[in-house]
């Protein structure tokens, strides 16, 4: 009994140390509205609920976003979800950017995103089979 109160004393201890290395978040961005991508209503909502949180200037911070160590994950994939595609600044992609790019969310759509972790997180996020054939379906049509 008394290596179990040990053991979880260090534990609680190692917890508590690792709050102080600290995690930081990019300021939210001003959103210029012409910048944004420009999709049918139905697809912006898709985007907007499961996609906006790491691909946009829009991020939502929940509360345990600053307790260790969700908060190293959390803030790793918001940096690179933004780094590999930003709806808030569509419009300053370059042409072949935005080909790629929407080549990139016909794939991901429908392989990956969006991730598990998140997903379990935020159970709303989850795309339906229909979803993705929308957002498939609209990748083939998105104007440029």
């Amino acid at each position: 009994m008394i290596v179990v109160k040990t053991i979880l004393k260090y534990l609680i201890g190692f917890f508590l140390l690792i709050q102080l290395i600290p995690v930081s978040y990019d300021e939210p961005k001003k959103i210029d509205l012409a910048q944004e991508i420009k999709a049918p209503p139905q697809i912006m909502t898709i985007f907007k609920r499961s996609c906006y949180d790491c691909h946009s200037n829009n991020t939502v911070l929940p509360w345990y976003s600053h307790i260790a160590p969700l908060s190293w994950s959390m803030s790793r994939h918001v940096d690179l979800g933004k780094k590999w595609l930003n709806f808030s600044i569509w419009e300053s992609y370059t042409l072949e950017e935005k080909d790629k790019k929407i080549g990139e969310i016909y794939s991901a759509v429908f392989v990956a995103m969006p991730l598990k972790s998140y997903v379990s997180f935020h159970p709303e996020a989850e795309l339906t089979q229909e979803e993705r054939k929308m957002i498939r379906e609209w990748t083939g049509k998105a104007p440029f």
